[in-house]
C-alpha cells in the first residue's frame, strides 16, 4: 500500500511542480531580458555588437533565439569570426565575440581592404592598421592569373603572410605575388626576400630567421628553395 501510494504522489507532484516552473520561464515578469553583456571586441564596440544582434529587450529569457542572434550578427558584422550566444539568469545574454584578424590590406581608392587568414576581405578601413602588409598583385600578365584567377592569388598571397614569425611579420611592408610560384617580400631597411611558391611556408620561415640572424646586414634573402638559400648584399 505505501508503495502504492509512493507511485501515485510521485506523478502528481511533478504535475504540481511543472505549472509553477513553465509559469516561471514563460510568463513571469521576473525572467526577462533586461540587459546584454559583450565581450572580446578589440575593434567594434560593444554598442555596435549589441545593435547588429537585436536581441529583444523585455522578452522571456527563455524564448529568445539564441542561434538567431549568433546568424545576425555573423551576417551584419563581417569582423567577427565567431560568436557565441548565452543566457545569463535570471536576466541577461552574454555575447562572446571573436574578430578576424588582418592579415594583408588591399589598397582601393585611398581605403585599406582587410583580408583574413582565410582570404576573406571583412573591413574597408581609412587608416592602415599598423603591423599589416599592403597586399601588391603583380600578376597582369602572368599565365598564373589565368590559371587561379585574383582571388586564388590572393588567398595565396595570404597564406605566405599567415606563415611568418612575428619578428618578420612585424618589419614587412608589402607581400607581392606576380604569379604563385613567384611571392616576395618587401622588408624595412630596403631589405627584400624572395619567397617563391606558399609551399612550405614553415620551413622557409626557419630558415629566413637563421639567414637574418647570421647576416644581419644583408639586404637580400632568397628562400625559394629553402634546402639552398641564398643571401647577398650588405
Amino acid at each position: 500500500m505505501p508503495g502504492r501510494r509512493a507511485r501515485i504522489l510521485l506523478p502528481l507532484a511533478g504535475v504540481l511542480l511543472t505549472g509553477p516552473v513553465l509559469w516561471l520561464l514563460y510568463g513571469s515578469s521576473w525572467l526577462r531580458v533586461e540587459r546584454v553583456s559583450v565581450s572580446g571586441t578589440e575593434v567594434l564596440t560593444a554598442a555596435q555588437v549589441r545593435e547588429a544582434a537585436g536581441v529583444p529587450m523585455g522578452e522571456q529569457l527563455i524564448s529568445v533565439d539564441l542561434e538567431a542572434v549568433e546568424t545576425r550578427l555573423r551576417g551584419k558584422l563581417r569582423r567577427i569570426d565567431s560568436v557565441e550566444a548565452e543566457r545569463s539568469w535570471p536576466r541577461g545574454i552574454i555575447l562572446e565575440v571573436t574578430e578576424r584578424k588582418p592579415e594583408l590590406l588591399i589598397e582601393k581608392g585611398g581605403k585599406f581592404i582587410e583580408v583574413d587568414a582565410e582570404g576573406v576581405r571583412f573591413a574597408t578601413v581609412a587608416t592602415a592598421p599598423r603591423g599589416v602588409p599592403l597586399l601588391v598583385m603583380a600578376a597582369s600578365r602572368s599565365p598564373s592569373l589565368r590559371r587561379f584567377g585574383t582571388e586564388r592569388l590572393t588567398r595565396e598571397a595570404v597564406r605566405v603572410a599567415s606563415a611568418l614569425p612575428d619578428r618578420i611579420a612585424r618589419s614587412t611592408r608589402t607581400v607581392k605575388i606576380s604569379s604563385y610560384d613567384a611571392v616576395s617580400l618587401d622588408l624595412t631597411g630596403g631589405r627584400t626576400v624572395v619567397w617563391g611558391s606558399p609551399e612550405s611556408g614553415a620551413a622557409k620561415a626557419r630558415v629566413l630567421l637563421a639567414l637574418m640572424k647570421a647576416e644581419p646586414e644583408a639586404g637580400y634573402f632568397d628562400v625559394s628553395a629553402p634546402t639552398a638559400p641564398a643571401v647577398a648584399g650588405s
